[in-house]
């Protein structure tokens, strides 16, 4: 039987191949997202566009109601504004805070009374080896860092009653942001460290969310998989 599965910037990027595949497997699936211009999935019976932007945190348990119960969350949403610490202002870094780690935080927590009442629910966090290694992205590191303890957190105080949670951590995924992105000559440098010499393909980190999400063993829970091919150290 298809499971009900929230993708928050499932639109796009990353987002849109893990909502590809689910739906491929039987799921529908709900996506929250700023802006569906050009949505590759709308029309779909089985897919719920919702417009919302996630950095109003204070908005999310509304946004919770409207879309209803959910077996499974996915946290993709996520940016980095690639700038210096140098070059942060106020608006820039509360707009990065609230994304890529406030809303992940309470939409998880919001749903996890339906998750106990029911005995179960899964979620995956997609974080970044930036959280894990650190980036020139200072903000954006510390705050993939944080989804990455976000996550260990939840597994040990929820795991118990159920909730299977874990995340991912990819390196260069091929993309918009690595071609566009004034600092692709470090992506190219890390690429280099990879075993095949190549970024990820998008769909290849889909498979692995779809994974933990639906087809894992329950025991591995509050863990972070790494998707960088063998990188295990980064130049600064």
């Amino acid at each position: 039987m298809g499971k009900r599965v929230l993708v928050t910037g499932g639109n796009k990027g990353i987002g849109l191949f893990i909502s590809k595949l689910f739906l491929e497997k039987g799921d529908t699936v709900a996506i929250v997202a700023r802006d569906f211009t050009n949505f590759e999935l709308a029309g779909d019976d089985c897919v719920t566009a919702v417009t919302y932007d996630l950095s109003e945190v204070e908005g999310i348990p509304a946004l919770v109601e409207k879309i209803g119960d959910i077996d499974i969350l996915i946290n993709n949403a996520g940016m980095s504004h690639n700038i210096f610490p140098e070059e942060y202002d106020e608006k820039r870094r509360l707009y990065i805070s609230n994304l890529n780690l406030a809303a992940p935080i309470a939409l998880t927590a919001r749903y996890l009374p339906s998750f106990r009442a029911r005995g179960g629910g899964r979620v995956v966090n997609v974080a970044s080896q930036a959280g894990v290694y650190g980036n020139f992205d200072v903000w954006y590191g510390a705050l993939k860092a944080g989804l990455i303890n976000a996550t260990k957190t939840f597994a040990n105080l929820y795991g118990r009653y159920g909730l299977v949670i874990n995340a991912v951590s990819p390196g260069p995924v091929d993309g918009d942001i690595i071609r566009g992105s004034r600092f692709n000559k470090r992506f190219d440098r890390l690429i280099d460290r990879t075993i095949l010499k190549r970024s990820a393909n998008p769909a290849e980190v889909a498979q692995v969310v779809y994974w933990l999400a639906k087809e894992s063993p329950a025991y591995l829970n509050g863990e972070n998989y790494m998707i960088n091919n063998g990188v295990t150290s980064l130049e600064p």
